[in-house]
C-alpha cells in the first residue's frame, strides 16, 4: 500500500506532494515534495523495524491535525505492521476501550492527548520522538500481499460498541475506481480537503488518492471557516474541494464572489453524509461549479457517486463506480427495478474490509452469499441510480461520523439526575440532521449547559447531543423496546406545538 502509493511521485520527485497551511490567511508551514515525503515514511518504517514493531502488529495514532500523521500511518504500513488511526477527539476513556480491542504494540501519542496509563503491553512514542524516527536511514518497503492486513479503523456497532474494521493493502489500489467514479483525479489537480489528517476520509480523498496519481494536497490544520477556504482555492490554485456538507453550508452564507474566488476549482466533492438536493442546487447556482456526492462506509469506502462522466441526477447519490457490482436486496434476491431493498456490495470488490476485529459473529453477520450487506436502504432505478431511504439500524450520522446512539444513551445515563434518556438523529430542517437527547429527569430539569458538559467530559464531540429534549416518559414497546423513530416524531410535534 505504501510502496503503490508513493509510486507516481517517484516520476516527479520534486513536485510538491503537499502544503501544510497555517493561521488566518492560509500561509505555507510546511512544504513537502514526493522525494521527501517517501523519504520520511521510508525512514519511519525503518525506525519502526528498529523498535522491535513485527508484521502484523498494530500502532495506534493518537494526535491532532499534524503532518506526522500521515508520515507515521505510512510508515507503519510499509514496515508491515497494521496502522490504527483514531479520532483526536477521544476521550481517554473511549481510547483506552479501543486499545484494548486493538492491543497496540505501540502508541504514537501527542503532548496534548497524553494518557494517564498505558494500555498493557504497550509503549509509547512519544511526539518528541517522531522527528528522529523518520530521520532513521530510510531502508525498503516490506514485501506485504494484497491480501495482508494493512490498517485498522474503528467505527460505532449498533450494540453501542466501537467495531474495528480491518482492511488490506489492496483496497489502496480499489480506490482507483473513484478516481473517474467520482474525481476526474489525475496528476495536474491540487486537492484542497477541509477536513483534519486523522480522518479517513482525509487520509483517502485529501492525501492517499492524490497522491497515488502524482496530484498535489491542501490540508489546512486548523478550523475551516465561511470564508478561509474560498480563499486558500484562490490563493493555491486548488482545482479540487472536498468537504462534508456541514462546510458547504457555512461557505454558502456569504456567497458573494465565490465564483471568482473558486475560478481554479474544476468541482467540488462531498461525502460523510447525504447532501440535500437544494443544498447542490444552490452550491451549482452560486459558485458555477459542479459538485459531486458519494456513499460509502467504512467497510468499502465510497462506491455509489456522481462525476464529471456521471451527471448528476436530484435525489439520487449516484450510480455505482465503474468496477464496483452493487444490488438492492430484498431477502437474497435482487429487488425488482426502483423496489426499496437492503443496498449490498459484492465481497469480490478489491476494496472490501477483510473483516470485522475480533468479531467473527459481525462478520458473518453482515455477509449474505456474495453480497456485504451495508444496512442502508436504497432503490435502484432503470439508468442504475441509486436513490438512499435510509439506515435499517439506528446508527446515526454526525459531522461525517458514524455514532451509535446506544453508546451515547450509555455514557449519559451515568448522570444522577438523568432517569431515562434515548438517543435519535432528528431532521431539525430539511437540510440539517442533529443528534438529540430525550430525557426523562429523576427531578428538576438539570439544564443544558449541565448536560453538555457530562457528554463533553464522556464523550468525543461529535458524538454529544446537540438538542436536549425534556420528556415525562420515553415511547416504548410492549416488550419495552425504545423506539427511537417515535422520538424523532415527538420532536417534531413538539416543534409544530411551538
Amino acid at each position: 500500500m505504501a510502496r503503490y502509493v508513493m509510486e507516481a511521485g517517484r516520476r516527479a520527485p520534486d513536485k510538491v506532494a503537499l502544503l501544510v497551511l497555517e493561521g488566518a490567511a492560509g500561509d505555507v508551514a510546511e512544504t513537502w515534495r514526493f522525494a521527501d515525503l517517501d523519504r520520511a515514511i521510508r525512514g519511519t518504517a525503518a525506525g519502526l523495524r528498529a523498535l522491535g514493531l513485527q508484521r502484523g502488529e498494530r500502532v495506534a495514532l493518537r494526535m491532532g491535525n499534524l503532518s506526522d500523521f500521515p508520515i507515521l500511518f505510512f510508515g507503519i504500513v510499509a514496515a508491515g505492521g497494521i496502522a490504527v488511526p483514531t479520532s483526536s477527539q477521544l476521550t481517554e476513556a473511549e481510547f483506552a476501550g479501543i486499545a484494548a480491542d486493538m492491543t497496540p504494540r505501540f502508541i504514537a501519542l501527542a503532548d496534548d492527548l497524553a494518557l494517564s496509563h498505558l494500555p498493557g503491553g504497550a509503549q509509547a512514542i512519544p511526539q518528541a520522538d517522531w522527528a528522529s524516527l523518520r530521520q532513521t536511514p530510510p531502508g525498503g518497503f516490506a514485501e506485504t500481499h494484497a491480501d495482508d492486513p494493512a490498517y485498522l479503523v474503528y467505527t460505532s456497532g449498533t450494540s453501542g460498541t466501537p467495531k474495528g474494521v480491518l482492511h488490506a493493502h489492496r483496497a489502496a489500489w480499489a480506490r482507483r475506481m473513484m478516481w473517474a467514479g467520482w474525481y476526474g483525479l489525475d496528476a495536474g489537480d491540487v486537492m484542497l480537503h477541509a477536513g483534519a489528517f486523522n480522518w479517513t476520509y482525509t487520509l483517502g480523498t485529501g492525501l492517499t488518492d492524490p497522491w497515488a496519481a502524482g496530484a498535489s494536497s491542501l490540508i489546512h490544520t486548523g478550523p475551516a471557516t465561511a470564508d478561509q477556504l474560498p480563499a486558500l482555492a484562490n490563493r493555491y490554485d486548488a482545482t479540487i474541494l472536498a468537504a462534508v456538507p456541514g462546510v458547504y453550508r457555512r461557505i454558502l452564507r456569504s456567497p458573494a464572489g465565490l465564483d471568482e474566488t473558486f475560478a481554479s476549482l474544476r468541482h467540488a466533492l462531498i461525502s460523510g453524509e447525504h447532501a440535500p438536493g437544494t443544498l447542490m442546487a444552490q452550491w451549482r447556482e452560486v459558485t458555477g461549479k459542479p459538485v459531486y456526492e458519494a456513499l460509502g462506509m467504512s467497510e468499502v469506502s465510497t462506491f455509489l457517486s456522481s462525476s464529471p462522466t456521471v451527471p448528476y441526477k436530484p435525489g439520487t447519490t449516484g450510480r455505482p463506480q465503474m468496477g464496483r457490482r452493487v444490488a438492492i436486496l430484498d431477502g437474497d434476491h435482487p429487488a425488482p427495478v426502483g423496489a426499496p431493498g437492503e443496498l449490498a456490495v459484492s465481497n469480490r470488490d478489491p476494496g472490501l474490509m477483510l473483516r470485522y476485529w475480533n468479531q467473527p459473529e459481525a462478520t458473518a453477520g453482515a455477509m449474505r452469499g456474495e453480497w456485504f450487506v451495508t444496512g442502508d436502504r436504497a432503490s435502484m432505478d432503470a439508468e442504475g441510480y441509486v436513490t438512499h431511504h435510509g439506515r435499517t439500524d439506528d446508527v446515526m450520522t454526525a459531522l461525517g461520523y458514524r455514532v451509535s446512539p446506544q453508546e451515547v444513551e450509555a455514557a449519559l445515563a451515568a448522570h444522577p439526575d438523568i432517569a431515562e434518556i434515548g438517543v435519535t438523529q432528528v431532521q431539525v430542517r430539511p437540510d440539517l440532521a442533529l443528534i438529540g437527547a430525550f430525557v426523562v429527569p429523576r427531578g428538576d430539569w438539570p439544564g443544558e449547559a449541565a448536560l453538555t458538559a457530562f457528554a463533553e467530559d464522556r464523550l468525543a464531540q461529535y458524538k454529544c447531543p446537540r438538542l436536549w429534549v425534556p420528556c415525562t416518559a420515553l415511547p416504548r414497546t410492549a416488550n419495552g423496546k425504545l423506539l427511537r423513530r417515535d422520538l424523532a416524531a415527538q420532536y417534531g410535534s413538539l416543534v409544530a406545538k411551538g
